[in-house]
């Protein structure tokens, strides 16, 4: 049987070098202060999406040889390693967090440009280049769009890691306020077992109601709680209160 497109983009994925070339060429050109830019929880079904933007030094070679690539790439241990390396040795760091509720609002990818500009904005020291992970932001500082950023360039793959272990975080204490769903083990992405308690219990305040898997719940629900107050009899409309005994 043929692999997956998911596990073949996965296998070419893990071919990708992560490293401090793009860096280096833009240095070339001039840039000495890049953001890497990158967020997560795009694709779940609960919960922000979290962006992170992250200015390294020069030299990142620690980071390097520590293994940092992509956060999905990573084990949770690993992860945590490298952002905690991460902090120690970034010129600036910033984490935003956009919530589910502005996701259903204006839709999962400008939500996503928003947190990737409030990321870029809190940073305590002004970026003269942007390098984002396939993505451009309102923000009139120089951009580069890289695709498979976080697998490329180490400084995107810094802001994946934090992003993704401040996300993993409040996903694990929302476990703790709706247990039901498995948050800590899936992160809110849409596993089977999340679906299943979806359909079990319904979404919580935190779902975002705009993604198919649970609109569809919502759908299913709207549509179960038919109108019965008022019946046109023959001869005159008749009302009750309910439908008991007729």
């Amino acid at each position: 049987m043929a692999p997956s497109p998911q596990t073949v983009k996965q296998q070419m994925l893990r071919t990708l070098i992560c490293s401090d070339a793009p860096e280096q060429a833009l240095r070339y050109r001039g840039a000495q202060r890049i953001a890497g830019v990158d967020e997560v929880g795009r694709g779940a079904l609960f919960g922000p999406v979290v962006a992170a933007a992250v200015i390294l030094p020069e030299d990142t070679r620690a980071l390097a040889e520590a293994g940092l690539k992509d956060s999905k790439q990573m084990v949770r241990e690993d992860r945590e390693k490298l952002a905690a390396m991460v902090q120690g040795m970034a010129l600036a760091v910033a984490v935003a967090v956009v919530d589910a509720e502005t996701i259903d609002r204006v839709n999962i990818y400008q939500a996503t440009r928003i947190a990737m500009l409030l990321a870029v904005n809190d940073l305590s020291m002004e970026p003269d280049h942007l390098l984002i992970d396939a993505m451009r932001i309102d923000h009139p500082c120089a951009q580069t769009k890289l695709i498979y950023g976080d697998s490329l360039s180490i400084s995107i793959a810094a802001a994946s890691v934090i992003a993704k272990v401040h996300r993993d975080a409040m996903m694990r204490e929302m476990d703790a306020l709706y247990p039901a769903y498995g948050l800590a083990s899936h992160k809110g992405y849409g596993t089977p077992f999340h679906r299943r308690a979806l359909a079990e219990h319904g979404p919580t305040p935190l779902h975002r109601m705009s993604f198919a898997p649970v609109a569809a719940l919502e759908s299913i629900d709207a549509a179960m709680e038919l109108d019965f107050t008022e019946i046109d009899v023959a001869k005159g409309d008749v009302l009750f209160d309910d439908l008991e005994g007729i």
